[in-house]
């Protein structure tokens, strides 16, 4: 940058100085045209009422350094004077400024009438083009001094102008992985604030998900302690069962803390997904409700061991974007916890449907509405159960209290916003408005 930039301002004086130089040349050389002019005039208008012509002023008149010829004549065409004996001028003047050509060499002439004389100053115009160009030239001479003073100003104030730029990157340089710390913004000129800004926004960013991190994993390690050393202790027993009976109960006892365990390790590998700051989802459009039955159709045999109802209502297909792994595991965590905690024979109520407002219909929100004539939630306890490993009652069912966690986590992913609240079968109603108004316009069929 700071390279493009010097280039930058050099090539801009560069520029400007041969503008400039030329225009000066040019200026300057015009002029010095037009007092050589003024001169020819004035030495002209001078000899006008002289009379006779002393032999002193003759004298000084043919100075051999002086660049003018001066002639005389009378009025009748008689030569009364010659400052130098030019025989190829003419021997008539040309009244005024004029310029003439003798013997191949241009001169510039000013001829004026008095009444008893002609008086002709003439002058080269060679010697009038090189004086002038000297001229012109000493005026233009200090630009070729200045350029380098200029070059070696432009490289100072680029050097100036990056420098909160390296001042920036020093200061990130010196960082270790574990520093987030804001970078200090004091001082810094406008176009590197907002980069800074930024910097500090997405240090704050990766801050916030790296705590997250630090205590997901803080608290999947407490949770799988438990599990784990029950596991432990079950596969001690199953050694020491003295008879096939006791080896058989110590066994069903093992395989079902296996299956809790494997349950806990693949909700606790789903959030992780689903948190912030995992891998990004690929959204496509899908029919909400082809999904939804999907989910239930493996649903049904865990629900037929708990002797509890399945419905669905979803008649019609419903579009939204979303991925169908994520959104099967937060439908099937939807269901998982209604059946667990819901009663025995318990009823559990899906419903799928494109809610338009007042008028319904198509066009409107996709929303999802799960049912259950469980306990349900109190409204004091509705925002906490969001909160990881979260259990109102740890001693009542099994569970991980992972379940409305990864549930917020995947809707949050695609833009739902999931509410709690009494459903009309006693127990908990949970909803998830998708925003998708206006997508089966846009999705294939």
């Amino acid at each position: 940058m700071r390279a493009r930039l010097l280039l930058t301002l050099l090539l801009l004086l560069a520029a400007a100085a041969l503008v400039m130089g030329a225009s000066t040349y040019h200026s300057v050389r015009a002029e010095s045209e037009t007092l050589f002019d003024y001169q020819l005039r004035q030495m002209a208008l001078a000899l006008r009422d002289q009379g006779e012509i002393a032999p002193s002023q003759a004298s000084a008149l043919s100075e051999s350094e002086l660049d003018f010829v001066v002639q005389i004549w009378t009025v009748d065409g008689r030569s009364i004077y010659a400052s130098r004996d030019h025989n190829n001028l003419p021997a008539r003047a040309l009244l005024g400024l004029a310029e003439i050509n003798v013997a191949g060499q241009l001169w510039r002439t000013y001829s004026v009438v008095t009444p008893d004389r002609i008086i002709q100053v003439a002058q080269p115009v060679q010697i009038r083009q090189r004086l002038a160009a000297a001229a012109a030239l000493r005026t233009v001479l200090p630009l070729a001094w200045l350029a380098p003073l200029l070059a070696v100003l432009g490289w100072w104030l680029s050097a100036l102008t990056v420098a909160p730029l390296r001042t920036v990157a020093a200061e990130v340089g010196q960082r270790d992985a574990q520093s987030l710390a804001p970078l200090p913004s004091a001082g810094l000129p406008d176009e590197v604030a907002p980069l800074v800004s930024a910097l500090n926004g997405l240090l704050q960013r990766l801050g916030a998900s790296l705590e997250q991190q630090r205590a997901f994993v803080a608290d999947a390690a407490h949770e799988l302690r438990s599990p784990l050393t029950a596991l432990k202790l079950q596969a001690q027993l199953l050694q020491r069962a003295p008879d096939a009976a006791g080896r058989a109960e110590a066994m069903a006892a093992l395989t079902a803390g296996i299956e809790r365990a494997a349950r806990l390790v693949e909700q606790l590998l789903a959030l992780a997904r689903a948190e912030p700051g995992g891998p990004a989802l690929a959204l496509q459009p899908l029919d909400l409700s082809e999904l939804v039955r999907g989910v239930l159709a493996d649903s049904v045999p865990f629900a037929l061991a708990q002797g509890s109802e399945l419905s669905l209502q979803a008649d019609a297909p419903v579009l939204v974007r979303g991925e169908p792994a994520a959104l099967a595991a937060l439908v099937r965590n939807l269901v998982d916890n209604a059946l667990r905690y819901g009663p025995p024979a318990g009823r559990v109520e899906l419903r799928v449907s494109q809610d338009g407002g007042a008028g319904g219909g198509e066009g409107g929100q996709p929303l999802l509405q799960v049912d259950d004539n469980g306990p349900g939630i109190p409204a004091a306890e509705r925002e906490r159960v969001f909160d990881r490993f979260y259990r109102r009652n740890p001693g009542s069912t099994a569970g991980s209290g992972l379940g409305l966690a990864i549930v917020r986590s995947v809707a949050a992913q695609h833009g739902a916003q999931i509410t709690l609240s009494e459903s009309p079968l006693g127990g908990l109603r949970v909803s998830l408005s998708f925003p998708g108004r206006g997508l089966a316009q846009n999705c294939p069929s």
